[in-house]
């Protein structure tokens, strides 16, 4: 039955001599607890392994409001509770390189992994690299190729919370462009997407197919209009630091 901690408790309870006089039905329910525990100890942990974050050590408490960045407080706090994923709403995490978008999902990430959703953190170009693979692989007869396609699209598509860095960071292809669309279709009205992008919202449809293809209009319909919005701007450009160097290696260690 793999109840590994109960047993392993057990045998600790008969080895105390004051467990003697505790009765058998509270002893059982502290068996019970602690293998309770264990097992949800164990889901959690295995569901930040396989989100896979860029960094697994990100955390909402360890987000720095006093950096120089112009942050919505109450709304990263209202966020955190995860309340936009039971209602499939997706969070767009605008901001200049090092301005700490990527800490900032993985700490969304982090507390949706807590709640038992599962998580996955990917770069877009190599989601994309992954999903032309699977179309592309010459080793495959069609048959196994749409197979293969449709199995990496489902470890894309069927996450809770999907993590999604780089966000149009290079100009789309078509048929770049028409994977995503699928994707994005799939997951859309039943599980939330976080776009972690340097570009402006505005700017989106430009890197999609230089805006002149239609694919632009319905991936942007699709994410625009059930996202909560945090871009992440400086209180004063010519002080502006990245994160990267704030938290970065001590110069005179670094020598």
């Amino acid at each position: 039955m793999r109840l590994t901690a109960m047993a392993d408790a057990f045998r600790i309870q008969m080895d105390d001599p004051t467990m003697k006089e505790v009765p058998f039905e509270d002893r059982f329910g502290m068996l019970v607890d602690i293998e309770y525990s264990n097992r949800k100890n164990n889901r959690l942990k295995r569901l930040i392994r396989q989100a896979e974050f860029e960094q697994p050590d990100a955390s909402i408490a360890a987000i720095d409001y006093t950096s120089g960045r112009k942050l919505n407080k109450a709304l990263i706090a209202r966020l955190a509770t995860c309340e936009y994923i039971a209602e499939y709403h997706n969070i767009f995490i605008t901001g200049a390189t090092g301005s700490g978008k990527t800490y900032m999902a993985c700490a969304f990430g982090m507390e949706a992994c807590k709640q038992y959703y599962t998580v996955k953190y990917v770069r877009l170009p190599d989601l994309l690299l992954d999903l032309q693979s699977a179309r592309s692989d010459g080793n495959f007869t069609n048959v196994l190729k749409k197979y293969t396609y449709k199995k990496v699209q489902s470890k894309y598509a069927n996450p809770i919370l999907l993590i999604i860095d780089e966000w149009l960071l290079l100009k789309l292809t078509e048929s770049e462009a028409r994977d995503l669309f699928e994707l994005i279709h799939k997951r859309r009205k039943r599980s939330s997407t976080i776009f972690c992008s340097q570009y402006r919202e505005s700017e989106w449809y430009q890197q999609i197919c230089g805006g002149e293809s239609t694919l632009a209009d319905a991936i942007m319909d699709r994410i625009s209009y059930d996202s909560y919005k945090i871009d992440i701007e400086s209180t004063d450009p010519s002080k502006d630091i990245s994160m990267r160097e704030v938290y970065g290696l001590n110069p005179e260690q670094a020598k």
